[in-house]
């Protein structure tokens, strides 16, 4: 493992023990975290979620993180006050791997900017 993945799964690992001394509970994997974070974009609190809506947060988040690389911008709210975002740069063509640590990488940029 390279020094830079070894930096950032420290960094994850951090994370995801700060998350659960705020919420209770450790979120399993980066899907649980990116949903934390759709649900905090959205604004609505703690509520049930539709299986559709869940799909909806996750792509708010992922948006939202990738926002700190340029490669979205927020469009604004829809009447219902859900955020739309517009593709601003074409993603790299990443295998899973890379697209996660991209991911870890803005996730881990998101909780420092947006809660410290």
């Amino acid at each position: 493992m390279y020094k830079k993945d070894l930096e950032l799964e420290r960094s994850w690992q951090r994370l995801l023990n700060e998350l659960k001394e705020v919420i209770g509970k450790k979120p399993a994997d980066l899907n649980g975290v990116l949903f934390l974070i759709g649900v905090q974009e959205l604004g609505k609190g703690k509520r049930y979620f539709s299986k559709e809506e869940k799909q909806d947060l996750m792509h708010i988040a992922i948006c939202k993180v990738l926002s700190y690389s340029g490669f979205y911008e927020l469009e604004g709210l829809d009447e219902e006050g859900w955020p739309h975002w517009k593709l601003k740069k074409k993603l790299p063509s990443f295998d899973l791997l890379e697209q996660e640590k991209l991911l870890k990488m803005h996730v881990i940029e998101y909780f420092e900017n947006e809660f410290n």
